[in-house]
């Protein structure tokens, strides 16, 4: 279907350039310093965790349910850190590792003990030739950048509106004994905002795959990360796996980072009790104990997964204006013209955009001369290759409420100049 540009006539088209490049002309001229380019909580957010600074004192009891904070040991974490992470993930404690405050962290640390030592028996996947993961593209460059790092092969996997292609990944992972993994964002998937269906987490947790050593990494990033009073709902995929038998298939992650502080908080994991097992054997070698002091602040702020979800509805109010005004800019901006198309998430930290074929990097060059930083062309996709170069992750939450709007007007005059130029070429 031709777009309002391509259905101009070459005088008309002639004319909107004019006067879309002394738009820009007008905006780089005003020397603007906007940055939209990564997902971090504003100001105001990281505010709302202040008062679990004054949770501890130099007089404060630094024990938890009878376990030290203030020495080595406990490598599992805090009893009570361990139940509010299960507590949030719907699953058994004893089944739960909290260390550290990044998640991607303990993912990295997970695939390199999987790529040096092996799981369940299988060799280590360095000694196994080329091995490769499936990677839903639209998708999270910090998990892509993991797999590459190791020398294994990405492939990118369609992301539909109900989540990765299932068709295709069945196909690929029940036929090929070198796909040894998946990332998955299951809930408000970044950059998309999609959480995955009910039929789409029951086909995942049915996966058969030809490599025992296959494993689905479930980054449950934005599992209280809603919008709305009623948010998306995201089946348990560990339910869903005791209801048909199955085990040692999934890694679940997840961290208080976009709750409390970013790289201040607490990051765990969980999976079957095998697997699990082996990752805190795995952790042992590198971990004497996690930092327990954070996890006892962050348990004497937090509680309980109600506490929790109470936080983040004062997170919601922060962050769905800037959502809603984002969607309201691109409406009133290009709506008409039918040259993009955008996801209207509700909840988790993104917005994806899709303008053009042959697009993307030209809006986000000509973003960088007009003062406005987003996140990188392509980065959305395995090795940045956007096949059709149409993909721009936008991220609202750090700017503030004026400069997001600012930036926004910026955007669609940058997506309206670079689509009227290649309806001209």
């Amino acid at each position: 279907m031709p777009n309002a540009y391509q259905n101009m006539g070459p005088a008309e088209l002639d004319a909107m350039i004019a006067q879309l490049e002394a738009e820009a002309e007008a905006i780089r001229a005003r020397g603007l310093k906007l940055d939209m380019a990564r997902g971090k909580p504003s100001v105001e957010q990281t505010n709302l965790s202040r008062p679990m600074l004054d949770t501890l004192t130099s007089k404060s009891e630094l024990v938890d349910e009878g376990a030290p904070a203030d020495n080595y040991g406990i490598p599992d974490g805090l009893p009570s850190a361990r139940r509010l992470a299960a507590d949030l993930l719907g699953v058994d404690a004893q089944n739960v590792l909290v260390c550290g405050s990044s998640s991607l962290n303990l993912m990295h640390d997970v695939v390199v003990n999987a790529y040096t030592k092996g799981i369940g028996g299988c060799k280590p996947w360095c000694q196994q030739g080329e091995i490769a993961f499936l990677c839903p593209s639209p998708g999270y460059d910090r998990h892509f950048a993991v797999t590459e790092r190791y020398g294994i092969k990405n492939i990118p996997i369609e992301m539909t509106a109900d989540g990765p292609n299932m068709d295709e990944v069945e196909r690929l992972v029940s036929t090929d004994a070198s796909i040894k993994g998946m990332w998955c964002v299951p809930k408000y998937a970044n950059p998309t905002g999609v959480t995955y269906s009910d039929e789409v987490v029951r086909r995942i947790a049915a996966l058969k795959p030809l490599a025992p050593d296959f494993r689905v990494f479930w980054d449950n990033a934005y599992i209280v990360h809603d919008l709305y009073d009623e948010g998306d709902k995201l089946l348990n995929i560990f339910d869903v796996l005791a209801e048909q038998g199955r085990e040692n298939l999934v890694y679940e992650f997840a961290s208080t980072a976009k709750i409390t502080f970013p790289s201040s908080g607490m990051a765990f994991v969980t999976a079957s009790p095998v697997d699990i097992a082996e990752i805190r054997a795995a952790f042992a070698i590198e971990r004497v104990s996690p930092e327990k002091i954070s996890q006892l602040a962050h348990v004497r702020f937090l509680h309980d997964a109600d506490g929790v979800r109470a936080h983040m509805a004062k997170h919601a109010e922060i962050l769905r204006p800037r959502f809603e005004l984002v969607q309201q800019k691109l409406e009133d901006g290009l709506a008409d013209l039918d040259v993009a198309t955008w996801t209207k998430p509700r909840g988790g930290y993104f917005v994806s955009f899709d303008g053009p074929e042959g697009s993307a990097k030209a809006i986000v060059s000509l973003m960088s001369e007009l003062g406005v930083t987003l996140t990188g062309a392509g980065a959305t996709w395995p090795y940045g290759e956007d096949p059709r170069d149409t993909n721009i992750r936008i991220a609202p939450t750090f700017p503030s409420p004026d400069e997001l709007g600012e930036a926004l007007d910026v955007f669609v005059v940058a997506v309206k100049l670079v689509s009227a130029r290649l309806a001209r070429a």
